[in-house]
């Protein structure tokens, strides 16, 4: 299983177009992978299942992820703004969390996502997730779109161009 750290802050270049703002994680063009997660209370679940459809933006996070907290105004912007136009997925890193901790937090913060739990480490290992706060964001093709790291990412942007 792959280790994951509280996200770096990394900077994308000036050059980068909104739809490959940094080089971190999955390719750009990449098709996403199948990855076996679970619900919060248990069920197995495919992150495959939700592609295809509409836009998927994928979050890698943690109850104690500053950066997550950072970027938790940005999900609600986006259901807001896009609704069901576009599917928001927290998957939760098993990293000193329990399901029923993460439940509780995305509770108590009306989290725009649905949870995820990372039982094993499998998303985000097929997912390359460097760190917390690490952003996938998928076309309705099924590709990648988009990858980000950080608690001021501009996904309105990206997400923008994919729901047209």
């Amino acid at each position: 299983m792959r280790s994951i750290v509280a996200g770096a802050v990394l900077v994308a270049s000036a050059a980068a177009s909104p739809l490959s703002a940094q080089s971190v994680g999955l390719p750009i063009g990449t098709v996403a992978p199948a990855a076996a997660v679970q619900t919060l209370d248990g069920k197995l679940v495919d992150l495959k299942q939700y592609i295809g459809k509409t836009p998927v933006v994928i979050e890698f996070w943690a109850t104690w992820c500053p950066n997550c907290k950072e970027l938790e105004p940005t999900f609600i912007a986006l259901r807001r703004k896009y609704g069901s136009k576009v599917k928001l997925l927290g998957v939760a890193v098993s990293v000193n969390q329990s399901p029923a901790r993460v439940k509780a937090y995305a509770k108590k913060h009306a989290l725009p996502l649905e949870v995820l739990w990372d039982h094993d480490g499998n998303a985000t290992d097929v997912y390359s997730a460097p760190a917390t706060s690490y952003v996938v964001i998928i076309d309705k093709a099924g590709k990648v779109a988009y990858t980000g790291l950080g608690g001021k990412q501009n996904l309105d942007a990206v997400v923008a161009k994919l729901v047209r």
